[in-house]
């Protein structure tokens, strides 16, 4: 079929004057159906091999040798075409031009048909290259094969269902090469894992065994494929990520992560003839927990060995410019787990390891000098890049670690006294000495001055005042405080300690650190012991003076610390006054509050009194003295609760305030009757002579019963309406003469307690109207 196309070729060129367009018409008319009849052969016999399965090599190969031959003709013809097209131009623009477009379309289906060449060539190949065990080769045409079909099913207008056959055929052979070097994967790497439910403990880990193949076996040292050709085909295909990032992740679970989490561990190696052995065992460790030099040794160890007889296989990784990089194996599987790994390395290791002293900040170079050490080693080994990485960063940057774990730990440290029982108390007396470290002395500046005030001192004549203040002017009063507040306190002066001997930016956190605890107090007691603090008056006086012992101690530990801080600190900002008034009024709030609720109790007995009237009725005298008795019993119980626990003033203040509250409900009762009858007075009199006789005994400050006669005997100092209640005790067994004397023109006690209203008003109750009772009434005004 080649020679008439020949021919015709030579017949066109052959003419030298103008071009017949019409003999040319039909040449080239005759050339397109020829190349129609040749895609249709073509792609029938593609369907036949890839569709229908059928063998066609012989007509293939006459197939190819045709279009190769017709191909040649067509480019003869079209520059010939195009020389005399530009000749005659302006005569057959139109005409040539249709010629020419024609020529194109013919050109095109011949491309198709050659990349369906060039697909069919690469299957061929690859197909030879897999029987030989070339796995780089086989990859390769794989490739190939794919970029002629990516070419096809970019043409439009071309037959789908051809593309259809060959995208399932590149399909297939891709998995069956996959499968291949994923069985020979496995053979050059085997991993024996513990049962994935059993992956946590040490007993488990210590199942995990990496076995490395370092020669091939008897049976394939032939055909047998080195590490290098494995993992270029895999690079090739595009899967060597998705195999490398699996074996990454094994490696961190039962390898890495195991050794830097669990101090017992160590790596332990074994090579036999055509294996190394990766396991581990089990060694009894110094301390709890490994040093990062311990650490960096294990993990290098097993690096070094992966280095050796895997990690260190140079990859042709081609790029999207076509331009080929030479990597190794270690350095892709670097990018792949060391984010992970420094992650793990940081977090259960150089943290451990961040001294909680600063006296040991100077030990901590060994760490990183061994940091330094462990980065440079897996340079070498190419698993890293040259740029320092987060861990190296983190170890150098150990003042600022050493600070921020040293307040971490504070913080935790005192939440922790915070949550404790509140009910754990230690007594604190102006002489107690507290076990709180010794505060630094004053600068060198406050020294001089010191001096110079005392060589002062001898020549000046001393105009003291002979009244000196007691040594315990300033002192907290004896109370009870529990005992994690005064551990709290050591922790606050021990940070400040601390904070002296460390850099300025170290300082300045620890400084800031101490404030916290008391602002974490400040929000965490009240709402953590919220429930028990309401329900439990005992606790409630116990928190009442915990946060004054705090406010106390503020007033000077800034002041105590001001010429040993930084000097940032020393110009004003070492202080804590501005806390002293929020923790006077969280424990008032706190004690009133508690105050309010047993308030409210009293005035709920006395209220079941049935307003102490008609007492003569025996019923109503009974729940009248039974509210009595149990307001008495209320204030009692009070008295022991609070016993030894509020300061002596706090507590007779406390309980005078209560007291109070019941005599001045019952007076405000008794003086709202409108009738007293005889035998009412004498019972209503009998009630208030309980409250007077038991009342003072429920004021009980101290354990020691002679001590607290003292306060027993100054109730009228602390219950207001005291003497208010003894005056209706009079009146109620007075005669008339005996109110009006009492009352004496208003200048008399009787008039110091009550108004002249209500002084008529008990009056009429108590007395019939008679002319005696109207000239008694007339004197009250």
């Amino acid at each position: 079929m080649a020679a008439p196309a020949g021919s015709l070729v030579a017949a066109v060129l052959a003419h030298s004057g103008r071009l017949d367009k019409e003999d040319l018409g039909t040449r080239i008319g005759r050339l397109s159906r020829r190349v129609e009849e040749l895609k249709g052969e073509v792609c029938t016999m593609i369907n036949k091999k890839y569709s229908e399965f059928l063998p066609s090599m012989q007509s293939a190969e006459e197939l190819v040798s045709q279009v190769d031959g017709l191909s040649s003709n067509i480019d003869l013809l079209r520059a010939g075409i195009e020389n005399e097209v530009q000749r005659d131009l302006n005569v057959a623009v139109a005409e040539f031009t249709e010629l020419k477009q024609q020529l194109e379309r013919d050109t095109l289906v011949l491309s198709i048909l050659k990349k369906l060449q060039e697909f069919d060539t690469a299957i061929k190949e690859y197909n030879t290259a897999l029987l030989e065990k070339k796995y780089v080769a086989a990859a390769q045409q794989l490739e190939e094969a794919r970029r002629s079909l990516k070419m096809l099913e970019s043409r439009k207008g071309f037959e789908l269902k051809i593309l259809k056959a060959l995208g399932t055929e590149l399909t297939v052979q891709t998995q069956n090469t996959l499968y291949h070097l994923g069985e020979e994967w496995q053979k050059l790497i085997v991993w024996k894992l513990p049962p994935s439910k059993e992956s946590t403990s040490l007993e488990s880990v210590m199942h995990s065994e990496l076995h490395l193949r370092t020669a091939p076996s008897k049976e394939e040292e032939i055909a047998g494929p080195p590490v290098a050709a494995v993992l270029q085909a895999f690079a090739v295909l595009g899967e060597l990520h998705t195999k490398l990032k699996f074996f990454g992740q094994l490696l961190l679970k039962y390898i890495l992560k195991p050794l830097i989490s669990y101090p017992p561990l160590q790596p332990f190696t074994e090579e036999q003839s055509d294996v190394f052995i990766l396991r581990f065992k089990s060694e009894e460790p110094n301390l709890d927990r490994s040093s990062p030099m311990e650490v960096f040794g294990k993990i290098k160890l097993v690096f070094e060995v992966l280095h050796k007889y895997l990690l260190n296989v140079p990859l042709e990784q081609p790029t999207e410019d076509k331009k080929e990089s030479r990597v190794t194996l270690a350095e892709l599987l670097g990018d792949m787990i060391w984010e992970e790994l420094s992650d793990c390395l940081i977090q259960n290791c150089l943290v451990n390891s961040i001294p909680t002293n600063s006296s040991k900040l100077e030990q901590y170079i060994e760490v990183i000098k061994s940091t330094e050490e462990f980065e440079k080693a897996l340079k070498n080994m190419q698993f890293l890049k040259g740029d320092t990485t987060d861990l190296l960063k983190y170890a150098r940057n150990v003042n600022s670690h050493f600070a921020n774990k040293k307040c971490q730990d504070v913080i935790v440290a005192a939440r922790n006294l915070m949550t404790s029982e509140i009910h754990n108390t230690v007594k604190i007396t102006p002489d107690s000495c507290v076990a709180l470290p010794r505060p630094p002395d004053p600068g060198a500046d406050h020294l001089k001055m010191k001096k110079t005030s005392q060589l002062l001192r001898n020549d000046v004549v001393n105009l003291e005042n002979e009244t000196k203040l007691s040594q315990y002017t300033f002192s907290l009063p004896t109370c009870r405080i529990s005992s994690s507040v005064e551990k709290l306190m050591e922790l606050a002066y021990q940070t400040l300690l601390e904070a002296t001997a460390s850099t300025d930016q170290c300082c300045i956190q620890l400084f800031y650190s101490v404030r916290n605890i008391f602002q974490l107090f400040y929000d965490v007691v009240p709402t953590y012991h919220k429930e028990n603090l309401q329900k439990l008056p005992q606790l409630a006086a116990i928190h009442h003076n915990n946060c004054m012992y705090i406010a106390h101690h503020l007033l000077t530990l800034g002041h105590q610390f001001r010429y040993r801080l930084t000097n940032i600190l020393c110009d004003g900002a070492a202080t804590f006054v501005d806390l002293v008034p929020g923790f006077r009024r969280l424990g008032m709030e706190c004690f009133l509050a508690q105050m309010r609720v047993q308030k409210g109790e009293i005035l709920e007995r006395l209220s079941s009194a049935r307003n102490f009237s008609n007492m003569d009725d025996e019923e109503n005298y009974c729940a009248a003295n039974k509210a009595i008795r149990q307001v008495l019993h209320q204030l009692k119980r009070l008295g022991k609760v609070w016993q030894d626990v509020l300061p002596v003033n706090v507590y007779c203040k406390a309980m005078g305030t209560l007291l109070n509250t019941a005599l001045t409900e019952i007076v405000t009762r008794i003086a709202a009757l409108e009738d007293i009858s005889a035998e009412d007075a004498d019972r209503l009199y009998s009630l208030c002579r309980t409250m007077v006789e038991e009342g003072p005994q429920v004021f009980t400050p101290l354990p020691e019963e002679d001590k607290n006669k003292k306060y027993q005997e100054e109730v009228p100092v602390y219950v207001r309406k005291w003497m208010t209640f003894r005056e209706l005790m009079i009146i109620l067994q007075a005669n008339l003469q005996e109110i009006v004397d009492q009352w004496a023109d208003g200048k008399g006690p009787l008039a110091a307690e009550f108004s002249a209203a209500e002084v008529k008003s008990l009056i009429r109750a108590l007395f019939q109207n008679t002319e005696r009772r109207a000239a008694a009434l007339a004197k009250i005004k």
